[in-house]
């Protein structure tokens, strides 16, 4: 082999590492975080790419609910994502630039699919009728040996209402709720993701004043 063809090798690879260089560098990218209501990242959710009704990529989050796709082509994309437990989100309209990473922050959210929940909705009230407002409710996973662990708590609302969500499984529930030193007690028995409607009833005499 001759140097006239070492350096005709040598010039031809030089110029397809320039052109892929060059190729790379006409891309963009994007990145951001799946979040809940709650503010708290989705681990494992599927963000997918989208040109009009053309699937790009598909990546999953981190444990913090971030991601980030690279070596996108310029133009105007669509995200949808999805994650277990929670309805599905979609995004349009947003461009990419050659590059840069387009950040979207976190304004990718997903609401809880409460058809995959099992949700008690309750209302504490005092046996005279009157609702209780700012009252503690405490939650608890009745076990089958008869002991309970506490697993939710909050605090009614101004018309006496409170909500829990749990994991879709067949589970014996007590709820408790106390007001000024007086407290009353009631239980549930869920079998499948569905609403149950619990209420407790509080003996006003026996109130703090």
């Amino acid at each position: 082999m001759n140097l006239r063809s070492i350096s005709f090798r040598l010039t031809t690879a030089a110029l397809f590492f320039l052109a892929a260089g060059s190729v790379f560098a006409q891309t963009g990218g994007i990145k951001g975080r799946v979040r809940a209501n709650s503010g708290g990242g989705i681990a494992n959710a599927s963000v997918s790419l989208t040109k009009g009704s053309e699937h790009i990529k598909t990546v999953k989050t981190a444990s913090d609910g971030s991601f980030e796709m690279r070596g996108i082509s310029p133009g105007f994309y669509g995200l949808r994502v999805e994650a277990d437990g929670y309805a599905s989100g979609s995004m349009f309209g947003f461009e990419i630039k050659k590059d840069k990473i387009r950040d979207l922050g976190d304004k990718l959210f997903l609401r809880v699919d409460q058809g995959t929940l099992v949700i008690i909705r309750g209302s504490v009230f005092f046996k005279e009728g009157t609702s209780v407002a700012d009252a503690k409710v405490r939650l608890e996973r009745v076990n089958a040996d008869g002991s309970a662990k506490e697993v939710a708590s909050t605090n009614t609302s101004t018309s006496g209402e409170f909500i829990f969500r749990q994991p879709p499984s067949g589970a014996k529930y007590r709820i408790t709720a106390k007001y000024k030193g007086v407290s009353g007690t009631t239980e549930v028995t869920v079998e499948n993701p569905a609403v149950y409607q619990v209420a407790v009833s509080l003996d006003l005499s026996g109130a703090d004043n």
